[in-house]
């Protein structure tokens, strides 16, 4: 029985019926409470398609925020020219989700691994409402699945894969730390660096003004939905006199001590860069599922501290998810499920109470509390199975994973 409620047909049959809903509603055919989320697409995505089409970056737009390659996912629809803009870059977002479930599928077939992975791919990403396909992170973190799913054996592959990732929206860059060290390393790393380098300088030759998203953050406040805006939330009631705002495409708290829980925010942020260096050079085994797991874990904790968090940043988490539960040796099992609930709660409060949130009545404040707890516990629960599973245990038990000559696992 549990293999037919794993098997490709069952977890086929889920994913048509959850995406067929998704699709339901990001046409607004039926009915998503809240405000609508699908104007990013129609409006601010097909205003920059214009712009890149007629051969510049959106140089006078302040919410262009993305690395150069971002400009492929916005120009993508007009591979669909029979379809209006946002009607094709909808389709081009199943065909990423499919292309997830379809990795991850071909993954748990291998021996030792599992379909829970498929499972949180299936669930999560419908969890997320509309928003997990009114936005392009969905493609970015395809092509971040398809990089940890070729990293255990191909690390050039890796390599490359992630440096596409982070010319599309920056976070795959953190793909690379659980790689292990020796000729992994240099080969992954060094192919991340020469893609990068390559495609950048493409880029920067092809269109005018490819890096000028490196300018256009440098005055952003809190967004209200982060971890540091929680400070402000609760101050509302005593009298604190910040506003919120749109500013840089989201609302953000501005006004007195922002610049300063804005600055903890980056200290909470250089403080998980330190420990994953320190964990990096204490790690002693690298098994099958560690390269995912540190994926992960360093994710989770970049996204916990962000002084942004926006909804769509949870499909990172559930493609990184998916892809620890897949593998054999995971031990991201609570993480993901963490995830999971986050992700519910964060549908809850964005788009469906998003209102009661900006306006920091105590429904808003208490969804985003237990939203970003929930992904402050993922983090912290990620950050110590890593360390257990690769740095306490195996110098207990003597026990170490080395790279063979191509780059691959093997025990020792």
């Amino acid at each position: 029985m549990t293999d037919l409620r794993s098997g490709p047909v069952a977890q086929g049959s889920v994913w048509l019926l959850t995406r067929a809903v998704l699709l339901l509603w990001v046409h607004q055919v039926v009915p998503f409470p809240g405000p609508d989320v699908t104007a990013d697409v129609s409006v601010i995505y097909h205003r920059w398609y214009e712009t890149l089409r007629a051969g510049f970056y959106p140089l006078d737009d302040v919410t262009w925020q993305y690395p150069p390659a971002a400009a492929l996912a916005i120009l993508s629809p007009a591979l669909l020219p029979f379809l209006d803009y946002a009607s094709a870059f909808f389709v081009l977002i199943l065909l990423c989700d499919a292309l997830v479930f379809v990795l991850l599928r071909y993954a748990a077939t291998r021996p030792g691994n599992s379909p829970r992975g498929a499972w949180v791919w299936i669930v999560g990403v419908p969890l997320l409402g509309p928003t997990g396909y009114a936005r392009y992170d969905l493609m970015v973190t395809a092509v971040a699945v398809a990089a940890l799913l070729a990293g255990a054996r191909r690390p050039r592959a890796l390599g490359a894969l992630a440096a596409l990732g982070a010319l599309l929206k920056v976070w795959p860059l953190l793909l690379l730390i659980g790689v292990p060290r020796g000729r992994a390393t240099r080969l992954a790393w060094g192919t991340a660096a020469g893609t990068a380098i390559g495609l950048t300088v493409g880029f920067v030759v092809a269109l005018p003004g490819a890096l000028a998203f490196l300018l256009f953050q440098r005055d952003r406040g809190t967004e209200v939905e982060s971890l540091g805006a929680l400070v402000f939330h609760v101050a509302r009631h005593f009298g604190w006199e910040g506003r919120v705002l749109l500013n840089y495409g989201s609302l953000e708290f501005l006004g007195p001590h922002v610049p300063l829980v804005s600055s903890l925010a980056l200290a909470l942020a250089l403080l998980a860069l330190g420990w994953l260096v320190l964990w990096r050079w204490r790690a002693r085994a690298f098994g099958p599922g560690s390269l995912a797991d540190a994926a992960f874990t360093a994710v989770l904790l970049f996204t916990a501290t962000s002084r942004v968090i926006s909804p769509q940043y949870l499909l990172w988490l559930v493609g990184l998810a998916a892809v620890c539960l897949v593998l054999a040796g995971s031990r991201m099992a609570l993480p993901a499920a963490l995830v999971l609930a986050a992700t519910a709660v964060t549908t809850l409060e964005f788009p469906i109470w998003f209102a009661q949130v900006v306006a920091s009545d105590p429904l808003g404040v208490s969804l985003l509390v237990v939203r970003n707890g929930l992904l402050v516990a993922a983090a912290v629960t990620a950050a110590l199975r890593l360390w257990r599973g690769t740095v306490r245990e195996p110098r207990a038990g003597g026990q170490m994973a080395a790279p063979d000559q191509d780059g691959q696992l093997l025990a020792s």
